[in-house]
């Protein structure tokens, strides 16, 4: 299945105003390392040694700030998920399921040709898609706006569309096979497309024109992703590389050549300095952003990766294998910290929380789970589904899940 798009990063964070020159500024502080159990007084005092702005007659009010940012981070650490909705979402198979940010509507794409758009809350449908002529294979929000959904189809076009009235706004053509994957930019500006006909596409989402072909893989593009601040983008492809182009001028910077059979997943930290690669070869790759030279390779797995991901702070790194087990790795000392066991198939989908403490997976094994991601330990099977789980995902608080099932329906857990 195409890797969800439209990721957005979760971290707390604290914004200073300041003047300078009669100017309002503002400056951001990100804290990464701010957990549940973190000493509150001395991050303050960390931070103010490192930055000038915060003087001693704001220590108090600081303190106050990430304390509420500590507790809103434990809020959701324990939460247990209840089925809430089963939803019979269309007649022939579904393909994916993506929520937007909030979690307060979700999409499905199906091989009915349609993408259906859905409340969460009531299990309500809110519109159909129609116009593709074949199977709607990749779908996206443009999270973190989510006003707009991109399909991508086997009839070898994207369609944009509008969240409130379901208008297609801009049919993308130019492929000449099926497109598998496809993400909006972090600035809602671009759609990337990625197709089995080898080459990845860039369009203006305003105007709808192509922008771009991305050309130099040999075999079909099966995942694509942008970096957080939009100017690189990714390709994975069968044919075992991945390459890191300019999404600014559609040029080639880097080929990643190491793994030995076709690719799974591609995705860069938070930071933008890292990039983790899956492939059916059983290794992980971690590869440095910059010179695109392999700083990693993560082992362990008897069999295929079928995914992989980062965190949101990008600490910790997660793999799902065909062998059944999932793993969790420190991305600084590259160290397996925890074997997640329990499935009884594949696993092809996992997936952090935003707030980085739980793991969530979807089986073959008609299962999803949910982990601990410190200690690896299952503390929650959903079950109910009659068939294989390909989809599944978080909404940005963490406190809801959406599973997607070859016995087509969607589970909405909360």
């Amino acid at each position: 299945m195409a890797p969800p798009a439209g990721r957005r990063r979760y971290f707390p964070r604290i914004m200073l105003e300041y003047e300078k020159h009669g100017e309002l500024k503002t400056k951001s502080i990100d804290l990464l390392d701010l957990g549940p159990s973190t000493d509150v007084s001395a991050l303050v005092e960390e931070i103010q040694k490192a930055e000038p702005l915060l003087t001693a007659s704001r220590t108090e009010q600081v303190k106050l700030l990430i304390q509420r940012l500590q507790e809103k981070l434990g809020q959701n650490s324990n939460h247990t998920f209840y089925l809430f909705k089963v939803l019979k979402a269309h007649i022939l198979p579904l393909t994916n399921v993506a929520l937007n940010k909030s979690g307060s509507c979700f999409i499905t794409g199906s091989y009915d040709r349609t993408c259906k758009l859905w409340d969460t809350a009531s299990g309500e449908e809110l519109n159909t898609l129609e116009g593709h002529r074949n199977v709607v294979y990749a779908i996206a929000f443009n999270n973190p706006y989510g006003d707009k959904i991109a399909t991508g189809s086997f009839d070898k076009t994207c369609k944009l569309w509008s969240v409130e009235t379901g208008k297609c706004y801009h049919t993308f053509r130019g492929h000449t096979a099926e497109i598998v994957c496809l993400s909006f930019n972090p600035q809602s500006t671009l759609v990337a497309t990625g197709s089995m006909d080898t080459t990845a596409k860039l369009w203006d989402i305003q105007n709808g024109e192509e922008v771009y072909t991305l050309r130099g893989h040999s075999a079909e593009i099966i995942s694509l992703s942008f970096n957080t601040s939009g100017d690189r983008i990714i390709t994975g492809s069968f044919d075992h590389t991945v390459v890191v182009w300019d999404a600014d001028t559609g040029r080639k910077v880097n080929i990643l050549i190491g793994h030995c059979a076709e690719i799974s997943s591609a995705s860069f930290n938070w930071d933008c300095s890292l990039i983790l690669t899956g492939s059916m070869d059983k290794t992980c790759m971690l590869w440095d952003a910059t010179n695109g030279k392999c700083v990693a390779t993560l082992t362990g797995h008897d069999d295929e990766i079928l995914d992989s991901c980062f965190n949101y702070t990008g600490k910790l790194i997660a793999t799902a294998s065909a062998d059944g087990t999932a793993r969790i790795f420190s991305a600084a000392t590259r160290k397996c910290i925890a074997k997640l066991e329990g499935h009884e198939g594949e696993i092809s989908k996992i997936s952090f929380n935003p707030q980085g403490n739980r793991l969530l997976t979807g089986s073959s094994d008609k299962t999803a789970r949910i982990w601990d991601a410190q200690t690896g330990q299952c503390l929650q099977v959903l079950e109910g589904h009659t068939d294989e789980i390909f989809s599944c995902a978080f909404n940005y608080k963490g406190n809801i899940v959406i599973t997607g099932s070859k016995d087509n329906t969607c589970r909405i857990w909360r």
